[in-house]
C-alpha cells in the first residue's frame, strides 16, 4: 500500500507530547493526504484542521477518532474502510501488544515493531539476556521472578544499586537504591504489586558511572540509520532531585555524544541487537531508542524503548528537515537503503514539560489552560500532552505531563531563553516546570 510518490491517508496512533509532534510533522509532508489519529487529542485535532485548510478539502477529512487499540480487528477494519496507507504506532504498549504485527497480516504499512521485537522495551530482562548473548556493552545484572531470589542477588552489589520492575511502568519502574535498606524496600514494593504487572519479575543493575545520553536509530531489520540524539532530565525537580519521570524537558542535539561516539554506539550497540533480532527470525523494524550512559570504558547501554521518547521527539521534529512521511514509509516497507539519511538542522532545540501539581505522583486533573497562542510566537511550539477540551470548549488538563514547550535556535541558550519565555505566556494555574533544563549543556559549552 501506498505507492511510493503518492499522498496517502495516515493513521497515527496515540495521544501525547509526542504524537502530537509527530502529527505536526507529519502533516507538514506533501505524502499526507489526510491524517488520523486515535484518539489524538485537542492539539493534534488542530494539526489536522491545519492540514485541510492548507489543502482546501474541509473537515471531511481526517480525524481524532476513539478506537480501542486492543481490538486488533477494529483497528484493521478503521484501515481498510479509510484506505490508510501507513499506519505509525506511536506509544509503546500497541506494539508489545503485537497491534504491528497485525495490521501487517492484513496488508498494511507500519512504522513500529512486532511483539517479539518489542520484547526490548517490554522486558528488560529479555534486553539484558540479549545483550549478554550479543557482546553489548551494558551494566551487570540479575533477573529475579520471585522476592526471595531478588534479596539474595543484593549481596553481589555494591552502592547504590539500580532496581527495575521488568515490564511496562510508563517510565517510573526505575530506583536507584542508595542504601541496602532502600535496595530490599523498592525490590518488596516491586513484587507487592507497586507498578502492577511490570514488577511481576525484576532487575537488579550495577550502578553505572557517567552522563546519560540518548540515541535514535532507525532499522527496517537491515539498514540502519542514524536519527539524531538528545538528552533527558527525567528528575522531576531542579538539580535532578525528586523522583524519576517520564521527563521533564530534553534538548537536541546532545554535544556529549560525540560523532566518534555515535559510531561505537551504531557499532557495538545498535548493530548487534539488530542482527540479534534479525538472526532469532524476528526482525526490528521502526526506531530504536538506546538509553546510553557514557561511561570511562566508552558508551553501555542502559535500556531500549521501542518508539520515539517523550519528550525526546519533540526535540526532534523540531530540528528534522526531511519529509517524516518518505522516512517512515520507507522505513516501514523494508526499503530504507534506497533513501537518503534524514538531514536535521544544526540549529538545537529544546522543550520543556509543564506537569500537574502531583506528578509523578496522582496529578491534579481539571485546570483550565489558556495562552498557548500568545505562546506560540518567534518560532515556539506547544506540543499537548495531557489534555482534553470541557464541555464547554475550555483547554483542560487531564494527566501528569500536560504540556511540552519547544522551541529552536542558533545556540541552546537561545532555544532555552525561547521556550521559557513562552512559558511565560502559559496561564496554567496548577501547573509546574523545571527550570534548569540544559543547565548542564550550557556550562559545558560555556567559553
Amino acid at each position: 500500500m501506498g505507492a511510493e510518490g503518492k499522498a496517502m491517508n495516515i493513521l497515527l496512533l496515540g495521544g501525547g507530547g509526542r504524537e502530537h509532534a509527530l502529527a505536526w510533522k507529519l502533516a507538514q509532508s506533501p505524502r499526507c493526504a489526510a491524517l488520523w489519529a486515535a484518539p489524538g487529542n485537542p492539539g493534534i485535532a488542530d494539526a489536522i484542521a491545519d492540514l485541510n485548510t492548507r489543502r482546501d478539502q474541509g473537515a471531511a477529512l481526517g480525524a481524532c477518532i476513539s478506537m480501542d487499540l486492543t481490538d486488533h480487528a477494529a483497528v484493521i477494519a478503521f484501515c481498510g474502510a479509510q484506505d490508510i496507507g501507513l499506519v505509525v504506532i506511536g506509544p509503546e504498549a500497541p506494539l508489545v501488544d503485537g497491534l504491528a504485527d497485525s495490521l501487517r497480516a492484513g496488508g498494511f504499512a507500519v512504522f513500529g515493531p512486532g511483539r517479539a521485537a518489542a520484547q526490548l522495551e517490554g522486558s528488560k530482562g529479555f534486553t539484558k539476556d540479549l545483550c549478554a548473548r550479543a557482546g553489548i556493552p551494558t551494566a551487570g545484572f540479575v533477573r529475579a521472578s520471585d522476592a526471595l531470589v531478588a534479596h539474595e542477588a543484593l549481596a553481589g552489589f555494591g552502592l547504590p544499586v539500580v532496581i527495575k520492575a521488568d515490564g511496562l511502568a510508563a517510565g517510573k519502574g526505575v530506583i536507584i537504591a542508595q542504601t541496602r535498606a532502600e535496595a530490599e524496600a523498592a525490590i518488596d514494593d516491586m513484587f507487592g504489586g507497586g507498578f502492577g504487572s511490570a514488577g511481576a519479575a525484576v532487575v537488579i543493575e550495577e550502578f553505572m558511572e557517567g552522563e546519560e545520553a540518548s540515541f535514535f536509530a532507525l532499522t527496517d531489520g537491515a539498514t540502519i540509520m542514524a536519527f539524531g540524539s538528545a538528552q533527558d532530565h527525567k528528575r522531576v525537580g531542579d538539580g535532578d532531585t525528586g523522583p524519576n519521570t517520564g521527563g521533564m524537558g530534553a534538548y537536541s542535539p546532545a554535544s556529549v555524544l560525540t560523532p566518534a561516539l555515535e559510531a561505537e554506539t551504531l557499532t557495538r550497540i545498535i548493530a548487534p541487537t539488530v542482527k540479534a533480532l534479525a538472526d532469532a527470525g524476528t526482525p526490528y523494524s521502526g526506531v530504536l531508542f538506546a538509553g546510553l550512559m557514557l561511561t570511562a570504558e566508552g558508551p553501555k547501554l542502559i535500556e531500549y524503548n521501542c518508539r520515539f521518547g517523550d519528550p525526546e521527539c519533540q526535540v526532534l521534529m523540531m530540528r528534522l528537515e526531511s519529509d517524516l512521511v518518505e522516512v517512515l514509509l520507507a522505513c516501514a516497507e523494508d526499503r530504507l537503503g534506497a533513501i537518503a539519511p534524514p538531514v536535521f538542522s544544526p540549529d538545537p532545540a529544546l522543550t520543556v514539560v509543564i506537569a500537574a501539581k502531583g506528578y509523578p505522583g496522582v496529578p491534579t486533573k481539571g485546570g483550565r489552560i489558556e495562552g498557548i497562542a500568545d505562546a506560540e510566537v518567534d518560532g515556539a511550539r506547544v506540543f499537548q500532552a495531557g489534555t482534553a477540551l470541557s464541555a464547554a470548549g475550555a483547554l483542560t488538563a487531564t494527566g501528569g505531563r500536560v504540556l511540552n514547550v519547544s522551541a529552536s535556535g542558533k545556540t541552546v541558550r537561545e532555544a532555552r531563553d525561547s521556550v521559557y519565555n513562552a512559558i511565560g505566556a502559559v496561564r496554567y494555574a496548577d501547573g509546574f516546570w523545571r527550570h534548569d533544563i540544559a543547565d548542564r549543556e550550557l556550562k559545558r559549552l560555556k567559553p
